[in-house]
């Protein structure tokens, strides 16, 4: 019974260990606390939910970050400079958001 239970837990410990290495190297780790983490991941959720419901048509090309102090990213591309203008407000629009920086590209379809 007790070899069952070793190599039991042997095996998960093994099986999770890439999993810890891949979260430990993970661009969110500066995160300060988890609470903090979740916050900020609530606020770019709320983003990208409401990018989606606005129909952009680059929405899908926009990527979203948010620090632990608030601060969102929007970089990648957009259709127009409309589309820009629009994300940015959404953002701005977000509870929680202090600032968003503006990296989006205007990138006409070829």
């Amino acid at each position: 019974m007790n070899i069952k239970l070793v190599t039991s837990s042997l095996l998960v410990s093994a099986l999770a260990l890439p999993l810890a290495g891949h979260a430990a190297t993970d661009a969110d780790s500066d995160r300060s606390s988890p609470k903090a983490y979740v916050k900020d991941s609530v606020i770019t959720t709320k983003i990208k939910a409401k990018l989606a419901k606005e129909k952009l048509a680059s929405a899908v090309h926009i990527k979203v970050d948010t620090d632990d102090r608030g601060v969102v990213s929007l970089s990648g591309t957009a259709k127009s400079q409309a589309d820009v203008d629009k994300a940015v407000a959404i953002a701005q629009g977000v509870k929680g958001v202090a600032s968003v920086e503006n990296k989006l590209e205007v990138v006409a379809d070829k």
